[in-house]
Formats: C-alpha cells, sequence, structure tokens
C-alpha cells in the first residue's frame, strides 16, 4: 500500500513537472523577447554609411535652398505677402499637429472634434489679428464707420466667439468618453498657444520692420544648418536622449557659426531701410521708396571704445551699431534655447510612434519639423525688442484713439478748431474750413 501511494503520488507528480520546465522556459523567452523587440539604437549621422548619409545631405541640401529662395521672393514681393505667408504656414502647422489628436478621436467616435479645432483656430486668429490690426493702423480702423464698432468691442465678440464654442464642447460630451474628450480639448489649446499664439508674435514682428522678422529666422536657419553640417561630419558624442540623433558636436560647432555669421547677416539687413523702417504701408515691396523719420538709433553705427592698449597697437577705429550686439544676444538664444522647442517637437513625435509630422518637405519632413524652433525665436525676439529696441513715441493713431473712446462729439469737433486755429496761426494751413465746421456744429445742434 505504501509503494503503491508512493508511486500515485509521483505519477501524480509527474505531469507537473514539464509544466513548470514549460513555464520557466516562457518566462525566459518573455524575458528575452523585449530584448529582441527592442529599438535599435540610432546612428549618428557621421557614423552612418557613407552612400546613405550623403545621399540625405545633397535632398536635404537641394529642398534648403529651395525654401531659402522662396523665403527671400516672398520678402522682396512685399508686407502683405509675408504676412500672409506666416499665416498660411501657421495654419498647415496647426494641421499638422491637430492631425495627430483625430486619429484616436476617430476611432472613439468623438463627433465634431475636428470641427471644433478649426472654429477655435478661426477664433484665436480673430482675437490675435484685429489686436494688431487695431493696435497699428488706430488712425484707419477708427475713422471708418464700419469698422469702428468692431475696434471697440473687438474683445468683448472674440470673448463671446469662445464662450459659443466652449458652450458647444460640453453640450457634446458623450457619457464614457470624457476623459477622452477632455484630451482633445486639451490638445487643441496647447497647439493653440504653442504654434498660433507665438506666430502672431512674429506677425508684429514684422509690422516692426522686417529686419526683426528676417534676422531670428535667419539665426535660427544658421544654426540648423551648421548643427546638421558639423554633426554630419564629427559629431560623436549623443546630446539628449529625447533627440538621438543630436550631437555635443554639432551643438557646439552650430553655436559658434551662429555668433559669427549673424553679426555679419545682421551687418547687411541693416543697410536697408525696406527691412529697417515699421510698416507704414501694406502694399509696398522692396521695389518701393521705402524711408522712415526719426529712424531708430540702434542701426546708427558708433564707435566702439576698444581698450587703450589694443587702440595703440591696431591704431583704428571700429564702429558697431546696437543692432550688432543685441544680434549677439539673440544668437545665443537661437543657438541655446530656441533648439529646446526642436526637443519639444521630437517628445511629441516619440509619444505618437512617428518619425516626422508629416512628409511635406523632402528629407526634412512636415512643415512642423522645420518650424518648431521658429515659433519659439519668433517669440523671443517679439519680447527682447519691445523691452531694450523699441521706440515707445507718440502716434497719430494713438492720439485719434484717446480721442475717440475718450472725448464727446462737441469735444472733438472743439479739438478739431482749436487745432485748425493754432494750423491757420503757424501758416501752416492754406486753406479755410470754416464751412465745415458750422456743419459739424450744426448737425450737433440738431
Amino acid at each position: 500500500m505504501g509503494k503503491t501511494k508512493k508511486n500515485t503520488q509521483r505519477s501524480e507528480r509527474s505531469p507537473e513537472a514539464p509544466s513548470r520546465t514549460n513555464s520557466v522556459v516562457a518566462n525566459d523567452k518573455k524575458k528575452v523577447q523585449p530584448r529582441e523587440n527592442a529599438e535599435k539604437e540610432p546612428v549618428l549621422l557621421a557614423a552612418e554609411k557613407s552612400s546613405t548619409k550623403w545621399r540625405n545631405m545633397a535632398i536635404r541640401t537641394s529642398t534648403t535652398l529651395l525654401m531659402i529662395s522662396a523665403f527671400f521672393f516672398t520678402l522682396a514681393s512685399g508686407y502683405i505677402w509675408s504676412i500672409a505667408a506666416v499665416m498660411i504656414i501657421t495654419v498647415l502647422v496647426y494641421r499638422e499637429v491637430i492631425q495627430l489628436a483625430y486619429v484616436p478621436a476617430k476611432s472613439k467616435n468623438l463627433r465634431w472634434f475636428k470641427t471644433m479645432s478649426w472654429y477655435f483656430l478661426i477664433t484665436t486668429e480673430y482675437f490675435l489679428y484685429g489686436e494688431s490690426i487695431i493696435y497699428y493702423f488706430k488712425e484707419i480702423v477708427m475713422v471708418d464707420a464700419f469698422l469702428l464698432p468692431f475696434a471697440t468691442h473687438h474683445r468683448f465678440i472674440s470673448f463671446m466667439l469662445y464662450v459659443l464654442g466652449f458652450v458647444f464642447f460640453v453640450t457634446n460630451l458623450k457619457k464614457g468618453e470624457y476623459k477622452a474628450q477632455m484630451a482633445q480639448f486639451g490638445w487643441t489649446h496647447m497647439s493653440l498657444f504653442l504654434i498660433v499664439v507665438q506666430s502672431h508674435f512674429i506677425v508684429d514682428n514684422i509690422l516692426e520692420g522686417l529686419i526683426w522678422f528676417v534676422m531670428p529666422a535667419s539665426l535660427v536657419v544658421i544654426n540648423d544648418i551648421f548643427a546638421y553640417v558639423c554633426g554630419f561630419f564629427w559629431g560623436k558624442t549623443p546630446l539628449i536622449q529625447i533627440s538621438p540623433k543630436k550631437t555635443v558636436e554639432g551643438f557646439v560647432g552650430a553655436l559658434l557659426c551662429t555668433l559669427v555669421l549673424g553679426f555679419f547677416v545682421t551687418t547687411l539687413l541693416m543697410r536697408f531701410d525696406y527691412l529697417t523702417c515699421p510698416v507704414q504701408d501694406l502694399a509696398a515691396s522692396a521695389w518701393s521708396n521705402v524711408s522712415c523719420e526719426p529712424k531708430n538709433p540702434v542701426f546708427t553705427a558708433a564707435p566702439w571704445h576698444l581698450p587703450s592698449i589694443v587702440r595703440y597697437l591696431i591704431k583704428i577705429t571700429v564702429w558697431i551699431a546696437p543692432v550688432q550686439l543685441h544680434t549677439i544676444m539673440m544668437a545665443c538664444f537661437a543657438s541655446l534655447i530656441a533648439p529646446v522647442g526642436g526637443f519639444f517637437a521630437s517628445a511629441v513625435k516619440r509619444a505618437f510612434k512617428i518619425k516626422d509630422f508629416g512628409d511635406t518637405i523632402p528629407g526634412h519632413g512636415g512643415l512642423t519639423d522645420r518650424m518648431d524652433c521658429q515659433f519659439l525665436m519668433g517669440f523671443f525676439a517679439h519680447m527682447y525688442y519691445h523691452s531694450f529696441i523699441k521706440m515707445y513715441n507718440v502716434s497719430v493713431g494713438t492720439i485719434l484713439a484717446l480721442v475717440i473712446n475718450n472725448l464727446s462729439q462737441r469735444e472733438q469737433v472743439e479739438l478739431l478748431a482749436r487745432l485748425n486755429m493754432y494750423l491757420e496761426n503757424q501758416d501752416i494751413m492754406t486753406h479755410n474750413i470754416d464751412a465745415f465746421f458750422q456743419k459739424a456744429q450744426s448737425l450737433l445742434q440738431g
């Protein structure tokens, strides 16, 4: 009996032995499997096959030259075309970013996501560019009977448009999908802030003078080109994990090249009034006779006070305009901080497991892949210009806005009469407008 029980126990345990062995082997396979399926380590540009990297460089170079040519052609065509180009690029970049979130929204059958994304884009554009038009073209907007109500109540109109979109979003919340819909809502607003809001400041830079658009954009392009070139030939040390093909050698080489070339690029740009003057006529182009007085002193070169021993040795006077020194500061930002925008874009691509945001530009990817640093750089240039460079003078538009918003109609007519009296006493007014004043006073009395 004892032997029978032992044999029975052995026979009962014997099937378990192979199963335990199989489970151990399966677990070992599970442990090994992730290593087999793990992502391959990215190959640095300098370590790529010679044929592959030279072919990629040829494609990137040709498309880069085409983009630079299109950029300068747009600049020469006129202010309005430069503004239109920025707005079109903004919309296309916004479309690429929203498209990433539209795929999961479509799979969950979330209604109206794309419609609401475009509605909020239009509302944001209306608010931002309306603010710019009112600020820079007061003397036109404030005297137009049709535009005046829109200018006076612009912010309230913009707020109500946003509120309508918000109400529409809340009323379309779907049970069981609240978390996904809130994520889509947050994605839309993040895209609006990082793309639309920052690009709006680039348009403001254009209105302040094309140089404040061209110079920061050029610094980013120079930095990007030489980061690629230096990484292509000498890059061996990875810079940051989130963007594994970036190298320390490329980063440092791009910094030095941007500082040197940025200085000379600004020296060239500051010679043209078309680039340095604030926009007065949107229809003007590079072939128009553009001039401005008074000119911002930041473009006026002055003797640079070198140390006495240096002046004794070289016996020359160095003339430097303040804008050239400001360029050095902007070049530092374009080289040290603006690339973080590219790293952020790389993190987004890794989160969505995509290589590029699109395939619009051969060798580069989508427009977002090229503009990720430009938006942050344009925003910085706007803040830097208004903090350290802009001349705050009282303009006709500013005074006109104060008169219209703060004086009654009777006080406005009185101001006009006194201004006319002053001009006549100074022999500036060459014709009599008494008939105009009599008509205006009769209208007010009637």
